[in-house]
């Protein structure tokens, strides 16, 4: 499977990067004690450290409604899943849980402060592009709601976009019958790639202690 960047994305945010992380043979299931604990307390940990402060000055989370700027995307209306997270924390509505591959991923978004999607890769058709959205391109989201992806973010395979750091797809999401998936990792721009590769390696590894598998990963440019 092939994931490509498009040159529209390029010439808008030359220094877009995204990270990928293949996993295969791995066991989704409803979450352990301790992963739900953890996410339990991280939440818990993270409402008090952000009380009386603004997300949007965490610069991750201000990185990326630049970026949504940068493409066309009013991140006041549309904001990146991060941010989101955060501002469900801020208020209390702490995440409830699905699974052991979205609450991980859950998760490593708030630890990275960066918007994550986990996909089933079985689900998955031929190659991938990441691209900004046209005024065609749209899907049923994960709350099932129709998502209009115009001047959006997005991941598409053969058969139409999947997912977006704004919110994914139903069509793709992760069961406990997955067993391969795909992980895209939004990074910020202005990580330097030996990082990222970092975040990555501990990232892919933090999954597979929870699941089991194998976990090839990378840098696209």
């Amino acid at each position: 499977m092939e994931i490509q960047i498009s040159d529209k994305i390029k010439q808008v945010i030359p220094e877009f990067k995204i990270g990928v992380v293949h996993y295969h043979h791995i066991q989704v299931s409803d979450s352990p004690q301790m992963l739900k604990g953890r996410l339990r307390l991280f939440q818990e940990s993270l409402y008090f450290d952000y009380a009386d402060k603004k997300v949007t000055d965490i610069p991750a989370i201000n990185e990326w409604r630049k970026l949504f700027k940068s493409v066309g995307t009013d991140p006041n209306r549309y904001r990146p899943s991060n941010e989101a997270l955060y501002r469900r924390v801020q208020k209390q509505q702490f995440l409830h849980t699905v699974n052991s591959a979205v609450d991980m991923n859950n998760f490593l978004s708030l630890q990275y402060q960066i918007p994550l999607g986990i996909y089933d890769a079985d689900k998955l058709e031929s190659n991938i592009l990441i691209k900004i959205g046209t005024d065609q391109d749209s899907y049923r989201a994960i709350n099932e709601r129709e998502v209009s992806l115009a001047k959006k973010l997005l991941s598409a395979d053969k058969q139409g976009p999947f997912g977006s750091p704004y919110v994914d797809s139903k069509r793709t999401a992760v069961t406990e019958n997955t067993s391969n998936a795909l992980h895209l990792i939004y990074l910020q721009p202005s990580l330097q790639k030996d990082e990222a590769i970092q975040l990555l390696q501990a990232l892919s590894s933090m999954f597979t202690q929870i699941h089991g598998g194998e976990a090839v990963y990378e840098v696209l440019e």
